[in-house]
């Protein structure tokens, strides 16, 4: 299963964002989302969505092999990971985050909050459930 995004639907509420922060940090600070949104005006005047594809270019990257495969999504093992960040230099789509106050990266883990709560059918979850 993977998450897609459904760039004309958003408006940029951030309601995903919120959603992902509480869900996975417990948390009302949208800025610990696991996901981006990308505010493009005046120019083109619209909003991407900038979510985890599961490729594993952080997996394959990582020198302390600490993140697994794990239910369709790569997480980071924080007891095997040394904070090298590699994984963060080499996302392809800037989603494999450095939290504050934290040495260990953090990613999504298709948790579904985002879908769960999004108003407009912006991101949705596609393939097996």
């Amino acid at each position: 299963m993977e998450l897609r995004a459904i760039h004309e639907n958003c408006s940029g509420c951030s309601t995903c964002r919120l959603a992902c922060a509480i869900e996975n940090f417990q948390e009302i600070n949208p800025s610990k989302s696991l996901l981006r949104i990308e505010a493009r005006f005046p120019a083109p005047g619209d909003y991407r969505i900038h979510l985890c594809g599961q490729c594993g270019e952080c997996a394959d990257n990582c020198p302390e092999d600490a993140i697994h495969l794990k239910d369709g999504a790569f997480i980071v093992d924080p007891d095997a990971c040394t904070g090298c960040l590699i994984c963060v230099e080499v996302c392809p789509h800037n989603v494999m985050f450095e939290q504050k106050n934290s040495d260990i990266p953090v990613k999504c883990n298709l948790c579904g909050e985002c879908v769960q709560t999004c108003p407009r059918n912006a991101i949705v979850l596609v393939g097996d459930i």
